[in-house]
């Protein structure tokens, strides 16, 4: 039996049966108004999955930096649960590296889709594969891993959903002192593909170019050619703010 995970003071877990999808489920209860602080979560054989729930007080636009903080917060719980030659890295659009390969995701929904907006709720998701999802390694999708095929199998998936939260917590703090500045800097040390030429889909428009980095609300900079688009991180929520 999986032990019953401990939160940092302020948050409040709330486990799920394991059919039962915890960002699905983080998003209905703040829409019913649960509590602000309620991480929503189960953990199975083959996965970690949890999700943050927070009522922010500032527009969607600045909320949206909660993604970047949880993401931060992951790396540093992984980064110090598994062994040291793991590299972690976050790609823009929430997928979660692990030694060159994608390992995870973060998604995102709020109340509302307006970035000057401030949203009644915002719901920041996590999920991790643990194991292959069959006996073969997963060799057919050699850019997908799993924490186990990345040496992580001293990692207990309780202790890392514990300690995704006190590093969440962290740098939710410093976002709220300090402002942006610190997760702007923290997030480019372990940033995915600045730099590179890149293809994305924004819009419903096929965009392609180099991504230069990010701006002060954590939107991508696309140049191509002589044009530099700004795709805003509000891009990334999820339709389920809109039903």
């Amino acid at each position: 039996m999986t032990p019953e995970p401990t939160f940092p003071p302020l948050l409040t877990g709330e486990a799920v049966a394991k059919h039962i999808v915890p960002f699905d489920k983080a998003i209905s209860m703040a829409t019913l108004g649960c509590d602000a602080g309620t991480i929503v979560h189960n953990i199975s054989t083959e996965y970690l999955r949890a999700a943050f729930i927070f009522a922010p007080e500032v527009s969607l636009e600045q909320a949206t930096a909660m993604m970047i903080a949880c993401g931060i917060g992951y790396s540093n719980a992984l980064g110090a649960l598994a062994p040291p030659e793991v590299a972690v890295h976050l790609d823009w659009h929430g997928q979660i590296m692990v030694n060159g390969a994608t390992c995870g995701h973060l998604e995102m929904a709020a109340s509302c889709n307006d970035p000057k907006e401030t949203p009644d709720w915002l719901v920041v998701g996590l999920t991790i594969p643990l194991v292959p999802a069959d006996d073969h390694g997963g060799g057919d999708t050699p850019d997908q891993t799993t924490l186990l095929q990345e040496g992580c199998i001293e990692v207990d998936p309780t202790r890392l959903l514990e300690s995704w939260s006190r590093h969440s917590l962290v740098w939710i703090n410093r976002w709220s002192d300090e402002g942006a500045a610190p997760l702007h800097t923290e997030w480019r040390t372990m940033a995915q593909g600045i730099g590179e030429d890149i293809n994305i889909t924004h819009d419903n428009t096929h965009l392609s170019g180099t991504f230069l980095g990010i701006d002060e609300a954590f939107g991508m900079l696309l140049r191509s050619d002589e044009t530099t688009t700004l795709i805003p991180l509000t891009s990334l929520l999820k339709n389920e703010a809109t039903s």
